[in-house]
């Protein structure tokens, strides 16, 4: 009975918050939060109001409802009124379709791909998404990938000279696991992909963006603020 009650404790539910912590990984600092599958994880883009634009806002949005932010983080490319760039899903309702096309800029450098959250957590080329149509609750594309099954994009340089603060997701083989990441310096693709790949262990990882990568995370006592946001990542908790 004891060993099943400490089981039930471990086992990962609802109620739990993201655990966040910093990395060195090749001389660069980086700050991760890991999301377990059965957290109540959603993406925010806009409310009643129109576009939140700011973690305070989606912060104070959940408090009418007793409930917080856990963790957060820009999840997604977006417009200038703040609307997202691609596939967008938010509690099951599809506010912009998916984009397979190459383009200009970081997200139309293909293979791009879609973070999904479902029963588990997925990150899918946008054309394998395409022809799958998972059944995602939440659901964001952007791009480029940069990690596929275990390869890095083909399109990232080791020695490029593109440096940036960077963001992304990368997701366990199972699904099991979310791992977001932030750099706290500048860092090029490649190296941001090795992150993932070599140092996590993780299969599959998505870009979200550079230079207005920001991150709130409580525990940690970092709340970064800015210009207004597009869509956003976080978990949900309840409110102390």
């Amino acid at each position: 009975m004891r060993l099943l009650a400490l089981a039930l404790l471990l086992a990962p539910t609802a109620m739990q918050a993201a655990e966040c912590r910093d990395l060195s990984f090749e001389g660069a600092s980086y700050t991760l939060c890991e999301v377990a599958a059965g957290e109540d994880l959603r993406l925010f883009q806009s409310g009643p109001d129109g576009a939140y634009g700011s973690f305070k806002n989606v912060d104070a949005a959940l408090a009418t409802e007793g409930k917080a932010l856990g963790f957060a983080m820009n999840a997604g490319m977006y417009h200038r009124d703040l609307a997202p760039v691609g596939l967008y899903v938010e509690d099951g309702v599809e506010v912009s379709k998916l984009v397979t096309r190459a383009g200009p800029g970081n997200f139309g450098l293909l293979p791009n791909g879609v973070f999904c959250i479902g029963e588990t957590f997925r990150v899918i080329e946008s054309r394998v998404f395409r022809k799958e149509r998972p059944d995602c609750r939440y659901a964001t594309q952007s791009g480029p990938m940069l990690v596929i099954g275990g390869k890095l994009h083909p399109k990232l340089l080791a020695d490029s000279d593109s440096l940036y603060v960077r963001n992304g997701v990368g997701v366990s083989r199972d699904g099991a696991r979310a791992v977001f990441a932030i750099s706290n310096e500048a860092v090029n693709f490649h190296t941001f992909a090795r992150l993932f790949r070599d140092e996590l262990g993780l299969p599959d990882a998505l870009y979200f963006d550079g230079n207005i990568s920001r991150l709130y995370a409580p525990a940690l006592g970092r709340h970064d603020g800015g210009f207004p946001m597009g869509p956003m990542v976080g978990t949900v908790v309840p409110k102390d």
